[in-house]
């Protein structure tokens, strides 16, 4: 098998792997903070689940990319499939037993599982070269537009599975994704990283002081960072606005669907326009969800919103991951993506417990409101970078 054919059949077991992964947090997102509000004494605390989940996921990058390093990548994911089973399994346990600091432990162990899953994007460029590179980080997203549909229709469906314990069934079936997940695991063919690894490369500490990797990373923590702090508080505040729990969590599906589904051609446009430019696109996108947010409460402008701030983020972080990618060598390529990682979901997990408090505190219009400091702290360097960058080339 070719170079290039092995690069493509991996892309199609990531976008597989990524479906099932990535339907995960949907359920987590959606039910994590109605279960808190229900088993949680304080009320401010009702996020606390969700927030935790963002806190396994940070957590979980530098040992995930310190075992991608050390036993290939192949391995670490299968290592990463067990965490999502147990995450899952913990989280219902937590729910019959009616058990706040059970669920809030199913939900961090989950996080860990998510670690592993975001690095599949990375996997991908791997192996590919050229334009290509681009297009298949872009690709193995589209494996999220799946997962958009997957997470919130089994939240639906499997709510209910449990009937002393509402909302056991669905984080059942999240365990259950992530076992499902193993097969399009054990095909995948990837490049020895533990090998490469090994090289060198430059210290850590030069390739974060480089401007372009600078700004890569502060491009993928504010799209994301933004993202999750608005998702967070969103099916709370839907629900506390009025609106049932499957309007929330059609919701989430909706936003989940716009976060992905412009993947079809993301990669497209970042090869034509550069990456530089379609990020801020999606920072301006994501500007435009607080506006519309902050337009009114009806269930039109939540769900509106919150397809803007799906588009904007996958314009965003699709970017920023791409342009990460150019600022290091394949020895390099452990430390640098994997501090990126742990950069991004450090700030998510932060946004995340912020979120939850400053809804309780403040209101759903507060949070809209902080969206428009942050894209402009970015935007401004990134339409810079995106002015000059044809003139060096030249």
């Amino acid at each position: 098998m070719t170079a290039e054919a092995q690069a493509r059949r991996n892309v199609r077991l990531l976008a597989i792997a990524q479906a099932l992964g990535g339907a995960g947090p949907p359920i987590v997102i959606s039910l994590g903070g109605l279960v808190g509000q229900s088993l949680a004494s304080n009320p401010a605390l009702a996020t606390f689940p969700v927030s935790l989940y963002n806190l396994g996921l940070a957590l979980g990058t530098l040992p995930a990319a310190w075992l991608m390093r050390r036993l290939g990548r192949r391995s670490a994911y299968l290592l990463g499939v067990v965490f999502g089973i147990a995450g899952g399994l913990i989280a219902a346990g937590g729910i019959v037993a009616s058990g706040f600091l059970l669920f809030c432990l199913g939900t961090f162990v989950a996080g860990f599982y998510g670690s592993y899953v975001q690095s599949y994007r990375f996997a991908a460029a791997d192996s590919a070269s050229g334009a290509f590179k681009a297009k298949a980080i872009s690709m193995v997203m589209i494996g999220g537009l799946f997962a958009a549909v997957i997470g919130p229709q089994l939240v639906i469906w499997t709510r209910d599975a449990v009937p002393a314990a509402p909302f056991a069934g669905g984080f059942l079936s999240q365990a259950a994704l992530a076992m499902l997940a193993v097969p399009a695991l054990l095909m995948l063919r990837t490049t020895d990283v533990a090998a490469t690894a090994q090289g060198g490369g430059r210290p850590l500490s030069a390739i974060l002081t480089m401007p372009r990797y600078a700004l890569s990373v502060a491009t993928g923590v504010v799209s994301y960072g933004l993202m999750t702090f608005i998702m967070t508080a969103s099916p709370i505040a839907m629900v506390g606005h009025g609106h049932s729990v499957d309007h929330a969590a059609l919701g989430i599906q909706w936003h989940v669907l716009a976060m992905f589904v412009p993947s079809f051609f993301t990669g497209a446009l970042m090869a034509r326009f550069g990456k530089e430019r379609i990020a801020a696109v999606g920072l301006v996108l994501i500007a435009a969800s607080g506006a519309v947010a902050l337009a009114g409460l009806g269930i039109g402008h939540f769900w509106v919103a919150l397809i803007l701030l799906g588009i904007g983020w996958n314009f965003g972080f699709i970017s920023a991951t791409a342009m990460v990618t150019d600022c290091h060598t394949p020895e390099e390529r452990g430390k640098a993506q994997g501090a990126n990682d742990f950069m991004v979901f450090g700030v998510v997990a932060a946004a995340s417990f912020f979120s939850g408090n400053l809804l309780h505190a403040s209101g759903w219009e507060t949070i809209n409101w902080l969206i428009f400091p942050a894209v402009a702290a970015i935007l401004v360097p990134l339409l810079w970078r995106a002015a000059v960058r044809p003139r060096a080339g030249a």
